[in-house]
């Protein structure tokens, strides 16, 4: 996916292309870390998260390694407490806006653990996780929210989802991310420039100035 310009007006959305549930704007690289999705399953949700590693560590490539389990696992002292985790999310986004995509969407991805949302548990039978490159707590760049407004819509063209939400609220008291430097006013302000993500349900709370 080309890096979407931060300056640009939220209307201008480029023109999206899916094949099945691959995003041809995205760069792919598939992860063996996904199954199939329940019978009947209604992909309703997407799930914010943050992510880096090592932790507060940028543009390194060890999240995509992660996701497609070939991190070295002896390179940062960090990796010896998740060795061998087997995880991956449909979408990655880095600092500079770009995109990468490892799970084709109509699939499920590991993405959210043990969860709850909207009265339903297991959140990755029926949810797209896009994770932001940063560190929980702390700010995400105006490139990565130009790109998740932009996926967000790419995403309401083919998929019924009426909620976004983050792993901190799917998963409370036991995740903390995208956490408190993520800007939920300016998500909302920039999803309700468009008519198929306007009316997409956040956390309580989440989308309201901060005071």
């Amino acid at each position: 996916m080309a890096r979407p310009d931060p300056q640009a007006q939220a209307t201008q959305a480029p023109a999206w292309t899916w094949q099945g549930g691959w995003l041809q704007q995205a760069r792919h690289l598939p992860s063996p870390n996904f199954g199939e999705r329940p019978t009947q399953a209604l992909v309703d949700l997407v799930v914010v998260h943050s992510i880096s590693l090592p932790p507060g560590e940028y543009g390194t490539g060890a999240v995509q390694q992660l996701f497609t389990n070939q991190l070295d696992w002896d390179a940062h002292p960090y990796y010896q407490g998740i060795r061998g985790l087997e995880v991956s999310a449909h979408f990655f986004i880095t600092r500079q806006g770009e995109v990468w995509q490892f799970v084709d969407c109509d699939a499920r991805a590991w993405h959210a653990g043990a969860s709850c949302w909207r009265g339903r548990d297991r959140c990755n039978d029926d949810s797209i996780g896009i994770e932001l490159e940063g560190l929980e707590g702390l700010r995400f760049e105006p490139a990565q929210y130009a790109a998740l407004d932009a996926l967000c819509n790419a995403i309401a063209a083919r998929y019924p989802v009426a909620h976004l939400a983050g792993h901190e609220h799917i998963a409370p008291g036991r995740k903390c991310d995208p956490g408190a430097g993520f800007d939920w006013h300016r998500l909302r302000g920039l999803l309700a420039h468009h008519p198929a993500t306007a009316n997409w349900q956040l956390p309580p709370g989440a989308g309201q100035p901060s005071t």
